[in-house]
């Protein structure tokens, strides 16, 4: 969007009064603090000279808003009230020259250079003058200095040397701290290197314009969410609309209320304070998200592990295990342990003349009761096939009383057999249970493949196990000689003698357990 010469000549003809009332302004200011000079009604009243002016100005602006403003003619107008402006600066500067306040005189002399440039302006018309180059030290990013981390800071951007230090001085006041830049690039130089809560920003600027500015940091991701708030002396309403379209959150113009900029700025302030907040709320959620994805995510693996363990072990011992309370169970390894292995007596030749549906009837019942007296004796079942199943005591857990546990198992799974056969036989079953128990050291870990694992041990403990459950009549228990050795004051046993066990190089010493010991 291009900007006409008479466009151009408005905005430069309003530039020196809004110097004028802005640092009168701000000595207005100081001197609230103490007026021992008594200067404060002469700088009001200088300041009304001065807005008196301007509003003078804005009519003759308006009347040539078609084009060029005829200046020449305006002269008899804007004269009157220049000269009281020139004459009460050149007063106050003189007072305060004799009066040694030379805190005052820069400021001064800015009023009175303002003055001779609008006087300069409204006497030579055919062109525009050149705008003051940027003063030594105004760098692109000149700091205030000692700034509190908690202090929201603020870029100021414009070409005008006065224009910044009016602004930035009011700001520090007002406990900013203050960047400044003196064109377009400066300022995007200044964005990508400091973080910055709010952009005063300039529209005409000879190198980057405030319009391509604003466009540049509306595209920028890192830069978008920045709050723009334009202050320009240019009054195109087109201007105002193209700001607003590109982004900026406000435009003021020039001379602007201090009240009014406060009060924009704070609002400015607390918008992006809000979207900052809301931002870290996002960031904040998106952690806990990604938190707790990755606990279900463990969750889930430790749901699946729990489920595999608990094919082998009591639900007790999995999760112990998932939790990490004992080691891996399914890495080999070698443990003494208590072997139980049960069947049924006469399940093969029930097998072979029952229908299927009525062998699935019977294991299920079977499977049931035995199953619920493994898990709440702890046990680890290792395997069932058909009828027969393999527990044993002391992994993947260890545990002080493995042959008690045993014994009690073994007893109650007799006793529940008790009501189960009597069950068979009324449908003209003769089934019956054998156990046999050995104690001994085993290899134990997972066998199988990937894919199709199971839990087993290996040892001479289980063959031994099998042997004198294959042994054991309808209804008994038999046990070997270190078991019976383990449990010897809790069992009411007999011995049945060695037994020459297949596999076996020798006889085995072997006992019948009848129950439990009576209390003594």
């Amino acid at each position: 969007m291009s900007i006409d010469p008479a466009a151009q000549l408005r905005h430069e003809l309003r530039t020196p009064l809004n110097h004028i009332i802005g640092y009168t302004e701000m000595l207005l200011e100081e001197l609230e603090a103490g007026d021992r000079l008594g200067l404060a009604a002469e700088l009001s009243a200088l300041r009304t000279d001065a807005r008196q002016l301007l509003a003078l100005l804005n009519e003759v602006l308006a009347r040539g808003h078609a084009g060029p403003p005829d200046l020449a003619a305006a002269r008899g107008t804007l004269g009157p009230p220049l000269e009281r402006v020139r004459a009460a600066g050149e007063a106050l500067r003189r007072r305060a020259v004799e009066a040694g306040a030379d805190a005052l005189l820069a400021d001064l002399d800015r009023i009175r250079s303002a003055t001779g440039r609008l006087d300069d302006l409204l006497g030579h018309v055919a062109a525009p003058s050149v705008r003051p180059g940027v003063g030594p030290g105004a760098g692109p990013a000149a700091a205030a200095s000692g700034a509190a981390p908690a202090r929201a800071v603020i870029l100021v951007v414009d070409d005008n040397e006065d224009n910044r230090d009016m602004l930035a001085r009011r700001l520090r006041r007002q406990n900013y701290e203050v960047l400044t830049a003196a064109g377009g690039r400066a300022a995007l130089t200044t964005l990508a290197a400091a973080p910055v809560d709010l952009v005063l920003l300039d529209v005409m600027m000879p190198d980057l314009d405030g319009y391509a500015v604003l466009e540049r940091l509306k595209a920028d991701p890192a830069l978008r969410d920045i709050p723009v708030l334009m202050i320009s002396a240019l009054d195109e309403l087109d201007s105002v609309v193209r700001c607003i379209q590109l982004g900026a959150e406000d435009y003021l113009g020039k001379p602007f209320e201090p009240v009014l900029l406060q009060a924009r700025i704070g609002a400015c302030l607390e918008k992006k304070r809000l979207h900052d907040q809301e931002a870290g709320h996002r960031r904040e959620l998106a952690a806990l998200n990604e938190t707790l994805e990755r606990r279900v995510a463990e969750q889930v693996s430790q749901l699946e592990r729990l489920g595999r363990l608990k094919r082998f072990f009591s639900p007790q011992l999995a999760e112990l295990i998932v939790a990490g309370g004992a080691a891996d169970p399914l890495a080999p390894h070698r443990r003494e342990v208590t072997v139980v292995f049960v069947d049924l007596r006469g399940f093969t030749a029930f097998a072979e003349t029952a229908e299927p549906e009525e062998v699935m009837g019977v294991l299920r019942e079977y499977h049931a009761e035995m199953g619920r007296l493994i898990l709440a004796h702890e046990g680890t079942l290792e395997r069932f096939t058909g009828d027969g199943m393999m527990i044993f005591f002391n992994d993947p857990v260890e545990v002080l009383d493995p042959a008690e546990r045993a014994i009690r198992m073994a007893i109650a799974m007799r006793d529940q057999s008790v009501g189960l056969a009597a069950r068979w036989r009324k449908r003209g079953w003769d089934l019956a249970l054998g156990v046999g128990i050995a104690q001994g050291y085993a290899t134990i870990g997972a066998i199988g493949f990937e894919g199709r694992l199971d839990y087993g041990a290996i040892g001479t403990v289980t063959n031994l196990a099998a042997r004198l459950c294959g042994e054991a009549g309808g209804g008994q228990i038999l046990i070997s000689a270190r078991v019976a050795a383990a449990v010897e004051g809790m069992i009411d046993a007999e011995s049945v003698g060695p037994l020459a066990l297949k596999g076996l190089a020798r006889p085995v010493p072997v006992w019948s357990v009848r129950g439990l010991a009576a209390p003594r």
